[in-house]
Protein backbone atom coordinates (compact mmCIF):
# COMPACT_ATOMS: atom_id res chain seq x y z
CA UNK A 1 0.00 0.00 0.00
CA UNK A 2 1.35 3.42 -0.84
CA UNK A 3 0.43 6.88 0.30
CA UNK A 4 0.01 9.52 -2.41
CA UNK A 5 0.04 13.16 -1.49
CA UNK A 6 0.89 16.50 -3.08
CA UNK A 7 3.35 17.69 -0.46
CA UNK A 8 5.14 20.57 -2.11
CA UNK A 9 2.72 23.51 -2.14
CA UNK A 10 4.98 25.55 -4.41
CA UNK A 11 5.11 23.03 -7.26
CA UNK A 12 3.09 20.41 -9.12
CA UNK A 13 5.46 17.63 -8.12
CA UNK A 14 3.86 14.60 -6.51
CA UNK A 15 6.06 12.29 -4.40
CA UNK A 16 5.06 8.71 -3.73
CA UNK A 17 5.70 7.53 -0.17
CA UNK A 18 5.78 3.81 0.55
CA UNK A 19 4.70 2.96 4.12
CA UNK A 20 7.89 0.95 4.76
CA UNK A 21 10.26 3.58 3.45
CA UNK A 22 8.54 6.76 4.61
CA UNK A 23 9.69 6.46 8.26
CA UNK A 24 13.28 5.90 7.19
CA UNK A 25 13.19 8.81 4.76
CA UNK A 26 12.00 11.15 7.50
CA UNK A 27 14.44 9.92 10.11
CA UNK A 28 17.46 10.23 7.81
CA UNK A 29 15.97 13.26 6.00
CA UNK A 30 16.77 14.46 2.50
CA UNK A 31 20.55 13.99 2.67
CA UNK A 32 20.12 10.28 3.24
CA UNK A 33 17.54 10.12 0.47
CA UNK A 34 19.86 11.84 -1.97
CA UNK A 35 22.73 9.52 -1.03
CA UNK A 36 20.57 6.39 -1.31
CA UNK A 37 18.26 7.39 -4.16
CA UNK A 38 19.21 4.37 -6.25
CA UNK A 39 18.39 2.02 -3.35
CA UNK A 40 15.13 3.83 -2.63
CA UNK A 41 14.27 3.44 -6.29
CA UNK A 42 14.01 -0.32 -5.78
CA UNK A 43 10.97 0.33 -3.56
CA UNK A 44 9.24 3.28 -5.19
CA UNK A 45 9.37 5.60 -8.16
CA UNK A 46 10.95 9.00 -7.61
CA UNK A 47 10.45 10.89 -10.87
CA UNK A 48 10.85 14.23 -9.08
CA UNK A 49 13.76 13.22 -6.89
CA UNK A 50 13.95 13.41 -3.11
CA UNK A 51 11.66 15.94 -1.36
CA UNK A 52 13.41 18.89 0.31
CA UNK A 53 13.61 19.35 4.07
CA UNK A 54 10.80 21.95 4.07
CA UNK A 55 8.52 19.40 2.42
CA UNK A 56 9.31 16.81 5.07
CA UNK A 57 8.58 19.40 7.75
CA UNK A 58 5.19 20.22 6.23
CA UNK A 59 4.27 16.55 5.90
CA UNK A 60 5.07 15.85 9.53
CA UNK A 61 3.18 18.89 10.73
CA UNK A 62 0.04 17.83 8.85
CA UNK A 63 -0.01 14.05 9.29
CA UNK A 64 -2.86 12.87 11.50
CA UNK A 65 -1.12 11.65 14.69
CA UNK A 66 -3.96 9.25 15.44
CA UNK A 67 -3.38 7.53 12.11
CA UNK A 68 0.34 7.37 12.88
CA UNK A 69 -0.51 5.83 16.24
CA UNK A 70 -2.87 3.28 14.68
CA UNK A 71 -0.27 2.28 12.11
CA UNK A 72 2.37 1.89 14.81
CA UNK A 73 0.09 -0.27 16.99
CA UNK A 74 -0.85 -2.43 14.01
CA UNK A 75 2.81 -2.98 13.15
CA UNK A 76 3.79 -3.82 16.75
CA UNK A 77 0.99 -6.38 17.03
CA UNK A 78 2.11 -7.97 13.76
CA UNK A 79 5.73 -8.48 14.86
CA UNK A 80 5.42 -9.31 18.56
CA UNK A 81 3.16 -10.77 21.20
CA UNK A 82 3.28 -9.98 24.90
CA UNK A 83 3.84 -13.02 27.09
CA UNK A 84 1.75 -14.09 30.04
CA UNK A 85 3.21 -12.56 33.19
CA UNK A 86 5.24 -10.00 31.24
CA UNK A 87 5.64 -6.65 32.98
CA UNK A 88 4.23 -3.77 30.93
CA UNK A 89 5.56 -0.53 32.38
CA UNK A 90 3.62 2.66 31.72
CA UNK A 91 5.37 5.97 32.23
CA UNK A 92 5.40 9.51 30.90
CA UNK A 93 8.18 11.61 29.37
CA UNK A 94 8.27 15.28 28.42
CA UNK A 95 9.93 16.19 25.13
CA UNK A 96 11.76 19.12 26.68
CA UNK A 97 12.51 21.20 23.61
CA UNK A 98 9.23 20.65 21.78
CA UNK A 99 7.83 23.91 23.15
CA UNK A 100 7.02 26.77 20.79
CA UNK A 101 7.17 30.16 22.49
CA UNK A 102 6.08 31.94 19.33
CA UNK A 103 2.98 29.78 19.12
CA UNK A 104 2.37 29.92 22.88
CA UNK A 105 2.73 26.15 23.05
CA UNK A 106 4.35 24.20 25.87
CA UNK A 107 6.47 21.08 25.53
CA UNK A 108 4.43 17.96 24.80
CA UNK A 109 4.23 15.04 27.23
CA UNK A 110 3.93 11.46 25.98
CA UNK A 111 2.84 8.41 27.98
CA UNK A 112 4.35 5.16 26.69
CA UNK A 113 3.88 1.45 27.38
CA UNK A 114 7.06 -0.64 27.50
CA UNK A 115 7.06 -4.46 27.26
CA UNK A 116 9.95 -5.45 29.51
CA UNK A 117 10.64 -8.96 28.18
CA UNK A 118 10.19 -8.09 24.51
CA UNK A 119 11.98 -4.77 25.04
CA UNK A 120 9.52 -3.03 22.75
CA UNK A 121 7.35 0.06 22.91
CA UNK A 122 3.77 -1.21 22.67
CA UNK A 123 2.12 2.17 22.21
CA UNK A 124 2.02 5.80 23.24
CA UNK A 125 -0.47 8.57 23.92
CA UNK A 126 -0.02 12.32 24.00
CA UNK A 127 -1.21 14.09 27.14
CA UNK A 128 -3.64 16.89 26.31
CA UNK A 129 -2.28 20.38 26.93
CA UNK A 130 -4.71 21.12 29.78
CA UNK A 131 -4.70 17.64 31.30
CA UNK A 132 -2.27 15.11 32.80
CA UNK A 133 -1.32 11.44 32.69
CA UNK A 134 -4.48 10.41 34.56
CA UNK A 135 -6.56 11.02 31.41
CA UNK A 136 -3.94 9.76 28.94
CA UNK A 137 -3.28 6.38 30.60
CA UNK A 138 -6.83 5.00 30.10
CA UNK A 139 -6.70 5.98 26.42
CA UNK A 140 -3.38 4.19 26.05
CA UNK A 141 -4.63 1.09 27.85
CA UNK A 142 -7.60 0.85 25.47
CA UNK A 143 -5.36 0.20 22.48
CA UNK A 144 -3.09 -2.32 24.23
CA UNK A 145 -3.48 -6.09 24.40
CA UNK A 146 -2.43 -6.73 28.01
CA UNK A 147 -4.34 -9.89 28.88
CA UNK A 148 -2.23 -11.93 31.31
CA UNK A 149 0.33 -9.15 31.82
CA UNK A 150 1.38 -7.24 34.93
CA UNK A 151 0.90 -3.49 34.42
CA UNK A 152 3.09 -1.19 36.51
CA UNK A 153 2.48 2.55 36.89
CA UNK A 154 3.92 5.22 39.17
CA UNK A 155 1.86 7.11 41.76
CA UNK A 156 0.24 9.46 39.22
CA UNK A 157 -1.54 6.47 37.70
CA UNK A 158 -2.65 5.01 41.02
CA UNK A 159 -6.34 5.66 40.39
CA UNK A 160 -9.42 3.53 41.07
CA UNK A 161 -10.67 3.80 37.48
CA UNK A 162 -7.29 2.83 36.04
CA UNK A 163 -6.99 -0.19 38.37
CA UNK A 164 -10.48 -1.29 37.36
CA UNK A 165 -9.72 -0.92 33.65
CA UNK A 166 -6.55 -3.00 33.94
CA UNK A 167 -8.44 -5.84 35.63
CA UNK A 168 -11.28 -5.63 33.10
CA UNK A 169 -8.71 -6.04 30.31
CA UNK A 170 -7.50 -9.28 31.90
CA UNK A 171 -4.28 -8.01 33.46
CA UNK A 172 -2.91 -7.49 36.98
CA UNK A 173 -1.56 -4.25 38.38
CA UNK A 174 1.22 -3.07 40.67
CA UNK A 175 0.66 0.63 41.38
CA UNK A 176 2.96 2.93 43.34
CA UNK A 177 1.13 4.48 46.28
CA UNK A 178 1.78 7.95 47.66
CA UNK A 179 -0.13 10.65 49.49
CA UNK A 180 -2.32 11.46 46.49
CA UNK A 181 -4.65 8.68 47.65
CA UNK A 182 -5.15 10.17 51.11
CA UNK A 183 -6.38 7.67 53.70
CA UNK A 184 -5.35 4.64 51.62
CA UNK A 185 -1.69 5.64 51.83
CA UNK A 186 -1.98 6.36 55.54
CA UNK A 187 -3.73 3.04 56.21
CA UNK A 188 -1.17 1.02 54.25
CA UNK A 189 1.68 2.78 56.01
CA UNK A 190 0.07 2.09 59.41
CA UNK A 191 -0.42 -1.62 58.65
CA UNK A 192 3.26 -2.06 57.85
CA UNK A 193 4.36 -0.04 60.87
CA UNK A 194 2.31 -2.33 63.13
CA UNK A 195 3.59 -5.47 61.43
CA UNK A 196 7.22 -4.36 61.69
CA UNK A 197 6.75 -3.49 65.37
CA UNK A 198 5.74 -7.12 66.08
CA UNK A 199 8.33 -8.50 63.65
CA UNK A 200 5.42 -9.81 61.56
CA UNK A 201 4.45 -12.33 64.25
CA UNK A 202 0.98 -13.76 63.53
CA UNK A 203 0.80 -11.57 60.41
CA UNK A 204 0.03 -13.26 57.09
CA UNK A 205 2.89 -11.98 54.95
CA UNK A 206 5.65 -12.81 52.50
CA UNK A 207 9.22 -11.51 52.27
CA UNK A 208 12.14 -11.51 49.85
CA UNK A 209 15.52 -9.81 49.70
CA UNK A 210 18.17 -9.19 47.06
CA UNK A 211 21.71 -7.84 47.39
CA UNK A 212 23.71 -6.07 44.69
CA UNK A 213 27.36 -5.28 45.27
CA UNK A 214 29.94 -3.57 43.10
CA UNK A 215 31.94 -0.40 42.42
CA UNK A 216 32.15 0.40 46.14
CA UNK A 217 28.40 0.27 46.48
CA UNK A 218 26.14 -2.16 48.32
CA UNK A 219 22.39 -2.12 47.73
CA UNK A 220 19.94 -4.27 49.66
CA UNK A 221 16.35 -4.46 48.44
CA UNK A 222 13.72 -5.87 50.74
CA UNK A 223 10.07 -6.49 49.98
CA UNK A 224 7.29 -7.34 52.41
CA UNK A 225 3.75 -8.11 51.26
CA UNK A 226 0.54 -8.32 53.30
CA UNK A 227 -2.73 -9.95 52.27
CA UNK A 228 -5.01 -9.23 55.26
CA UNK A 229 -6.47 -5.92 54.10
CA UNK A 230 -9.61 -5.75 56.25
CA UNK A 231 -8.31 -2.58 57.92
CA UNK A 232 -8.34 -0.67 54.63
CA UNK A 233 -11.48 1.45 54.54
CA UNK A 234 -11.05 1.99 50.78
CA UNK A 235 -10.69 -1.73 49.98
CA UNK A 236 -14.15 -2.08 48.33
CA UNK A 237 -13.34 0.83 46.00
CA UNK A 238 -10.28 -0.81 44.43
CA UNK A 239 -11.12 -3.53 41.91
CA UNK A 240 -9.09 -6.70 42.40
CA UNK A 241 -6.93 -5.37 45.24
CA UNK A 242 -5.36 -8.38 47.02
CA UNK A 243 -1.97 -7.30 48.29
CA UNK A 244 -0.10 -4.31 49.65
CA UNK A 245 3.68 -4.11 49.50
CA UNK A 246 6.54 -2.27 51.17
CA UNK A 247 9.73 -2.10 49.13
CA UNK A 248 12.76 -0.89 51.05
CA UNK A 249 16.00 0.11 49.34
CA UNK A 250 19.10 0.40 51.51
CA UNK A 251 22.23 1.83 49.89
CA UNK A 252 25.69 1.84 51.42
CA UNK A 253 28.27 3.98 49.65
CA UNK A 254 31.59 4.97 51.24
CA UNK A 255 30.27 4.27 54.71
CA UNK A 256 27.12 6.32 54.20
CA UNK A 257 23.79 4.51 54.53
CA UNK A 258 20.53 5.76 53.00
CA UNK A 259 17.16 4.02 53.22
CA UNK A 260 14.04 4.61 51.14
CA UNK A 261 10.61 3.06 51.70
CA UNK A 262 8.05 2.85 48.90
CA UNK A 263 4.53 1.45 49.06
CA UNK A 264 2.47 -0.37 46.43
CA UNK A 265 -0.98 -1.87 45.94
CA UNK A 266 -1.51 -4.88 43.71
CA UNK A 267 -4.08 -7.29 42.34
CA UNK A 268 -1.43 -10.03 42.45
CA UNK A 269 -1.42 -12.65 45.21
CA UNK A 270 0.76 -12.15 48.29
CA UNK A 271 4.03 -13.07 46.59
CA UNK A 272 6.90 -10.80 47.60
CA UNK A 273 9.29 -12.00 44.90
CA UNK A 274 6.73 -11.50 42.12
CA UNK A 275 5.86 -7.98 43.22
CA UNK A 276 9.47 -6.98 43.94
CA UNK A 277 10.44 -8.15 40.47
CA UNK A 278 7.60 -6.13 38.90
CA UNK A 279 8.67 -3.02 40.82
CA UNK A 280 12.29 -3.37 39.80
CA UNK A 281 11.40 -4.20 36.21
CA UNK A 282 9.26 -1.05 36.00
CA UNK A 283 12.38 1.08 36.14
CA UNK A 284 13.68 -0.55 32.96
CA UNK A 285 11.49 1.93 31.10
CA UNK A 286 13.83 4.67 32.33
CA UNK A 287 17.05 2.93 31.28
CA UNK A 288 15.87 1.04 28.22
CA UNK A 289 13.47 3.59 26.73
CA UNK A 290 13.69 7.15 28.06
CA UNK A 291 17.49 7.15 28.41
CA UNK A 292 18.00 5.58 24.98
CA UNK A 293 15.66 8.10 23.35
CA UNK A 294 17.68 10.94 24.85
CA UNK A 295 21.19 9.57 24.32
CA UNK A 296 20.85 7.67 21.04
CA UNK A 297 17.99 9.59 19.40
CA UNK A 298 18.61 13.01 21.02
CA UNK A 299 14.90 13.38 21.75
CA UNK A 300 15.26 16.02 24.46
CA UNK A 301 17.44 18.15 22.19
CA UNK A 302 15.02 18.03 19.26
CA UNK A 303 13.48 21.41 18.36
CA UNK A 304 10.81 19.92 16.12
CA UNK A 305 7.74 21.73 17.41
CA UNK A 306 5.26 22.75 14.69
CA UNK A 307 1.68 21.44 14.80
CA UNK A 308 1.64 17.61 14.92
CA UNK A 309 5.37 17.25 14.24
CA UNK A 310 6.59 16.53 17.81
CA UNK A 311 4.00 13.80 18.39
CA UNK A 312 4.56 12.19 15.00
CA UNK A 313 8.33 12.22 15.48
CA UNK A 314 7.95 10.61 18.91
CA UNK A 315 6.04 7.75 17.29
CA UNK A 316 8.70 7.37 14.59
CA UNK A 317 11.48 7.26 17.18
CA UNK A 318 9.60 4.44 18.88
CA UNK A 319 9.28 2.70 15.53
CA UNK A 320 13.03 2.99 14.90
CA UNK A 321 13.90 1.91 18.44
CA UNK A 322 11.66 -1.17 18.17
CA UNK A 323 13.13 -2.10 14.81
CA UNK A 324 16.69 -1.83 16.11
CA UNK A 325 15.79 -3.66 19.34
CA UNK A 326 14.42 -6.59 17.33
CA UNK A 327 17.79 -7.06 15.63
CA UNK A 328 19.68 -9.79 17.51
CA UNK A 329 22.40 -10.23 14.91
CA UNK A 330 24.84 -8.00 16.80
CA UNK A 331 25.52 -6.70 20.27
CA UNK A 332 26.16 -3.14 19.11
CA UNK A 333 24.74 -0.21 21.04
CA UNK A 334 21.59 1.45 19.78
CA UNK A 335 23.63 4.38 18.47
CA UNK A 336 26.02 2.05 16.64
CA UNK A 337 23.11 0.20 15.06
CA UNK A 338 21.66 3.49 13.82
CA UNK A 339 24.97 4.43 12.24
CA UNK A 340 25.38 1.00 10.69
CA UNK A 341 21.90 1.24 9.17
CA UNK A 342 22.87 4.53 7.53
CA UNK A 343 26.17 3.20 6.19
CA UNK A 344 25.44 -0.43 5.34
CA UNK A 345 22.60 -1.16 2.90
CA UNK A 346 22.81 -4.89 3.60
CA UNK A 347 22.18 -4.23 7.27
CA UNK A 348 19.38 -1.79 6.45
CA UNK A 349 17.72 -4.42 4.28
CA UNK A 350 18.12 -6.89 7.13
CA UNK A 351 16.31 -4.51 9.50
CA UNK A 352 13.46 -4.01 7.05
CA UNK A 353 13.03 -7.77 6.78
CA UNK A 354 12.54 -8.28 10.54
Amino acid sequence: MALWRRINSRSHHVHRLDKRIFPLMVVFVPLFGQSKQEWLGTFLKLPNGIPCDDTFARVFARLNPQQMQNSFISWVKSVSQVMKGEVVAIDGKTLRHSYDRGGDKGAIHMVSAWASANRLVLGQSKVDDKSNEITAIPELLKILEINGCIVTIDAMGCQKEIASQIVQQGADYVLALKGNQGSLFEDVQWLFEQAITTNFVDVDHDFCQSIDKGHGRLEIRRCWTLSNLDYLTQLPLWTGLQTIALVQSERRINGKVTTENRYYISSLPCNAFLIANAVRTHWSIENSLHWVLDVSFHEDASRIRKDHSPENMAVLRHFALNLLSRDKSSKFSMRAKRNKAAWDLAYLNHLLSL
